[in-house]
């Protein structure tokens, strides 16, 4: 496996996971060269520069280590930045929900967002449009998988787990819990009719432990993080893949209506163009984890549209 592969992610503790182990290897070193090689002292601009220039404020949903999102986002801003010829700087948050609401007030104009909370801030902000996802964000799977004890053998046939006692990860996690509902009801499977509800274990790991103990007898967690964790043998033999779904999109950058009106109409494109336009190898892909960043659209994500109202999650 790659190490671009392993960083791949969809909620929030596997990207913790897989993207430390890949940070800890190839994104130092890139961000460290991409930093020098700006000559910089810091990778996050703490405020526009009176340069005169526009500003555009870049945000993400914390789905990380703080240290590793400062660097990371520090990369990007230095990047556009140059690029587009703006002040771009990079502002923490402390949790999902303050993203999507500093994204709808208009603090935050550019935000990493994953797939269902993306979907949150575009839907309480009229006119914010997303621009891009990684490669790998428009192919993300989720693995189904189950205690040995249950005695069924891999499938494509959801219904089996019906009646087995089915944990997610993350409430609002888009690999974890949304889209795993969303191709258990497409099956005719009650996401949330399990024998005593569905558990949420809290992350992918702790699906993978937890199914492994016993206390649930099935599971669902984000397909990178099932195969980064096979690949350590750190899967107990106990559990094995059952079903994988069909590929959903995730992760992307959503662009809200008031920076286009300070900075000009045409910035969406603007940024598209830089973001598609990063050659292979540019330290901001290296440390994305992506091959490419393409073109998103609205209708990429109606599918976690969907679901989320149907769970409630998207009003």
């Amino acid at each position: 496996m790659s190490t671009r592969r392993t960083v791949r992610s969809g909620g929030r503790v596997e990207a913790l996971l897989s993207r430390r182990e890949f940070l800890a290897g190839t994104a130092a070193t890139a961000a460290a060269a991409a930093l020098a090689a700006c000559g910089r002292t810091s990778p996050v601009s703490a405020a526009p520069a009176p340069s005169g220039r526009g500003a555009l404020r870049i945000g993400a949903i914390p789905d990380q280590d703080p240290e590793v999102l400062q660097r990371l986002y520090g990369t990007v801003a230095d990047s556009m930045s140059a690029a587009l010829g703006l002040d771009v700087s990079y502002s923490p948050v402390t949790d999902y929900g303050a993203a999507v609401s500093l994204f709808r007030t208009g603090d935050l104009d550019l935000v990493w967002f994953g797939g269902l909370t993306g979907v949150q801030a575009r839907l309480q902000t009229p006119g914010a449009q997303p621009v891009a996802q990684r490669d790998i964000d428009e192919d993300f799977h989720s693995v189904f998988v189950v205690n040995t004890a249950t005695g069924l053998a891999p499938a494509d046939d959801l219904a089996p787990l019906a009646p087995l006692r089915f944990t997610y990860g993350s409430e609002t996690s888009t690999s974890g819990r949304l889209m795993p509902a969303y191709f258990l009801q497409q099956a005719g499977v009650d996401p949330q009719g399990f024998p005593g509800g569905p558990g949420f274990s809290g992350s992918h790991d702790a699906t993978l432990a937890l199914v492994a103990a016993g206390t649930y007898q099935a599971g669902v967690l984000n397909e990178q993080v099932w195969e980064s964790r096979t690949a350590a043998g750190t899967v107990d033999p106990a559990v094995v893949q059952y079903a994988r779904t069909p590929a959903f999109h995730d992760y992307h950058w959503l662009l809200g209506p008031q920076a286009p009106q300070r900075l000009g109409a045409d910035l969406g494109d603007r940024v598209r163009q830089y973001l598609t336009g990063l050659p292979a190898g540019d330290p901001v892909l290296e440390l994305f984890g992506a091959g490419s960043f393409v073109p998103a659209a609205v209708a990429d994500y109606d599918q976690i549209e969907e679901i989320g109202r149907s769970l409630g999650l998207v009003s």
